[in-house]
């Protein structure tokens, strides 16, 4: 999965921090709108359910599956936007289970894509070793260097 982020232009690597998690969900959104399958209304979307919801996008400490289901209003396409924050952002004053720094934004046509992205990127997720290598990727060349260590 590492392989297609790159070879389909959906990695992008952040020169600063966020100064909160909605500029964060911001950010994580434009490799997406870039490749022209989500607009701006989907990363509204995305924020709005986080407000009513909780930090639910944060699947495990340090990475946020930013998405929505509830409405598919701006989503183009299907397909995954990887950003990779310099350092992490919070979710939830205190918590920092509810910490992020890796940002997997899910845009999805149907909902049989939305579980198969949800599933795909668990899956790779469990590979161990690879979230706390992601982090330390500040370049294009270490995101290469990662995705040829796994093979993924």
């Amino acid at each position: 999965m590492l392989r297609y982020f790159y070879e389909n232009n959906l990695v992008a690597l952040a020169d600063h921090v966020p100064s909160d998690w909605e500029e964060a969900m911001r950010l994580s959104g434009e490799v997406l709108k870039q490749n022209n399958l989500i607009t701006d209304q989907y990363v509204d979307q995305v924020i709005a359910d986080v407000k009513e919801y909780g930090p639910y996008i944060v699947i495990v400490p340090g990475v946020a599956m930013p998405h929505s289901s509830s409405k598919n209003e701006g989503v183009l396409g299907t397909g995954i936007g990887f950003t990779i924050l310099p350092g992490e952002v919070s979710f939830e004053e205190g918590n920092p289970e509810k910490n992020a720094q890796l940002f997997f934004m899910l845009a999805a046509k149907d909902s049989e894509q939305h579980m198969e992205n949800i599933a795909n990127l668990s899956d790779l997720l469990m590979t161990d070793g690879l979230i706390d290598d992601l982090k330390k990727v500040t370049t294009m060349d270490e995101y290469v260097a990662v995705m040829e260590k796994y093979d993924l």
